[in-house]
């Protein structure tokens, strides 16, 4: 299984990375190198919410970083001087909660292990960044780096950006400048509610959906803005009564996991035909969920999805790779960004010759990704990937306008916007303490 997942993602990928200034290419070593798996692993430690009402979207986290490192393994793990070193992934479950999330990083450098993933949430993440840059600063000679694949809160590369923290996903600012620029060329958007989880993440979302509105389509009222409870609401049935009430024509949500679900599939019930603005609709039961009411009407913002490139065939490979390593349909959600960080940070140590933490995030810094079907690069100022960004329209695959449907669900997204890299950018209030 392991020799055709590398041949096919060979196939997809063939990337090439730079890292600063110099191209990534293999370093010559005066000693010869140990073949990869005689020397120890690479660990690297996953803090995510694996139980809870999120648990379907920590473990598709856990499943797109396992491919991602069985990709590096594949092709013979990273080079250090003293030769190949395989990638190891642990998991702690954090259980979605902060506290818990700050026990298991202790638990994670105990057992020394250099860097530290998380992304499902933004509280989270705030906390890790706080207890990281303490923990760096009190045992030097055990520090990690921390790679965030998710949680898109604005204020993890602004005001509380840290040396030792690297975002690979497009924060809630980029994402809604995308989907901001397709709801400002649909003249029949009139009146927008938001709705969304109260905490950081969903009262940012909130905040830039307001503030660029009122910019690019100042005619739109806004007729609602609500917060529910993260992951606790189990009938989204009065906060649907509420929104039709309001006489909205589009709703514009950061939900996510069961609580997206649960929204979209209230509406379907209640027969209301809205527009979805959404950061998440194109995954984990929401597509099924939404059935043929989605149809033209829900979007979906990413730095990819498998319809993204028309006729590339390294795409379609890249994605049936992924399928073919976990081919449930309920296990069909494949992240781009989760591949890049791994490949970034398996580069960057090779770059670096070591896993301290330094030396890596030097490394990581003003790093460039390029692949046959996707580009990014890691700013330097503030530790944001800078990439490409979709917006995507839900279709049903019997309709022929789409290759790949989402879970088997018999519905996928077709690009409707595309946003090259440049047209992502926002600046940066960053003032990082550099190492």
């Amino acid at each position: 299984m392991q020799h055709r997942i590398h041949h096919a993602v060979s196939l997809a990928l063939a990337f090439t990375l730079t890292l600063g200034m110099g191209a990534m290419t293999p370093a010559v070593f005066a000693a010869p190198a140990a073949p990869a798996g005689s020397l120890p692993p690479i660990r690297l430690g996953m803090i995510e919410g694996m139980s809870g009402p999120f648990a379907n979207a920590g473990e598709a986290v856990e499943r797109n970083i396992r491919f991602a490192v069985e990709q590096v393994n594949a092709r013979g793990g990273v080079r250090l001087p003293d030769g190949r070193h395989l990638l190891s992934l642990t998991v702690f479950d954090n259980k979605q909660g902060v506290e818990d999330a700050l026990l298991q990083l202790k638990q994670l450098t105990d057992q020394k292990i250099p860097f530290v993933l998380e992304g499902n949430s933004s509280a989270v993440a705030g906390a890790l960044v706080e207890a990281i840059n303490k923990h760096n600063a009190r045992t030097p000679d055990n520090r990690v780096l921390f790679l965030n694949y998710s949680a898109v809160d604005p204020v993890l590369t602004n005001e509380k950006c840290s040396f030792w923290h690297f975002r690979f996903d497009a924060n809630a600012d980029m994402r809604m400048r995308a989907l901001v620029d397709v709801i400002k060329s649909d003249s029949k958007a009139k009146s927008v509610y938001l709705i969304g989880q109260d905490y950081s993440f969903g009262q940012q979302v909130a905040r830039a959906a307001r503030r660029q509105l009122q910019v690019a389509r100042p005619d739109i009222r806004i007729v609602g803005d609500e917060l529910h409870p993260i992951g606790k609401v189990k009938d989204f049935a009065p906060y649907i009564a509420k929104i039709r009430a309001s006489g909205a024509d589009t709703v514009i949500t950061g939900n996510w996991g069961n609580d997206l679900t649960l929204l979209v599939k209230a509406a379907k019930e209640a027969s209301l035909h809205l527009k979805f603005y959404t950061f998440y609709a194109n995954s984990l039961g929401a597509p099924a969920a939404i059935g043929d009411a989605g149809v033209g009407s829900v979007r979906a913002v990413a730095e990819w999805h498998p319809n993204a490139v028309d006729g590339n065939a390294a795409s379609d490979a890249f994605y049936r790779s992924f399928r073919q390593r976990y081919p449930q349909p309920k296990d069909d959600y494949l992240f781009l960004r989760m591949d890049v960080m791994i490949d970034m940070l398996a580069a960057a140590i090779e770059k670096a010759q070591s896993t301290d933490a330094v030396a890596v995030a030097r490394a990581l810094e003003g790093a460039q990704y390029k692949s046959k079907f996707h580009e990014a690069s890691m700013r330097a100022s503030d530790h944001q990937l800078i990439q490409p960004l979709y917006v995507a329209v839900m279709q049903k695959l019997a309709d022929g306008g789409i290759r790949f449907d989402n879970e088997g669900s018999g519905y996928g997204f077709k690009t409707e916007r595309y946003l090259a890299p440049a047209a992502t950018l926002v600046p940066s209030t960053c003032k990082m303490q550099r190492h």
